[in-house]
């Protein structure tokens, strides 16, 4: 896992992260607004397994049985279109991103320097709860125990996951950005010294 999250730091860069945060941004105002309609209109107020952050069985079910069949159809359809790209888009961002700052913050070395992969297992849990998802609703109406039961735990640790990608981005980037203000502020007074 350390040379994994090594290698990242090594192929992250300004130019890199910038263009992912360039695709991300694009991603998010283009295309999740439509994808975001379509998801609304299908799931009629009730809600979706996978833009839930807590819902229990009972509620899975509820949500499946609303959909109905052609809305179960379109939604494991999603699961394995759009779906599949968005989380490479919003891992790709966070990875670089993380990576770049940690190595810029100088924690590259340190065990710190492995939250870069907290991202990667956010996206891994988003695969999964695609699946479990799909399976669920291609059954229905027929009960899928033990994966209805693992959908929601799925769904919840992929958005802790993500969250705490996103936090982790903006803590690194303080990080980097005020040891920066420290340096700068360290060069210019040594340069005002008789």
């Amino acid at each position: 896992m350390f040379r994994l999250s090594n290698w990242l730091m090594q192929i992250s860069s300004g130019r890199v992260s910038l263009f992912l945060l360039a695709v991300f941004a694009a991603f998010t105002i283009i295309v999740l607004p439509g994808q975001a309609a379509r998801a609304s209109e299908r799931t009629a107020g009730v809600g979706s397994p996978d833009s839930s952050f807590i819902y229990s069985t009972d509620d899975l079910y509820r949500m499946a049985s609303s959909y109905g069949e052609s809305g179960r159809r379109d939604y494991v359809v999603e699961r394995f279109t759009f779906d599949l790209i968005w989380p490479v888009v919003y891992t790709a961002f966070l990875v670089t991103s993380t990576s770049w700052l940690i190595r810029k913050a100088g924690l590259g070395e340190s065990r710190w320097g492995m939250l870069n992969l907290l991202p990667l297992i956010g996206a891994g849990l988003d695969y999964l709860e695609n699946c479990l998802a799909a399976i669920v609703m291609t059954r229905f109406p027929n009960p899928t125990s033990i994966v209805d039961t693992l959908l929601p735990v799925a769904t919840l640790l992929k958005w802790v996951a993500v969250g705490l990608s996103f936090l982790i981005l903006v803590v690194v980037l303080f990080l980097w950005l005020s040891s920066s203000l420290r340096a700068n502020r360290g060069t210019k007074g040594e340069g005002t010294d008789p």
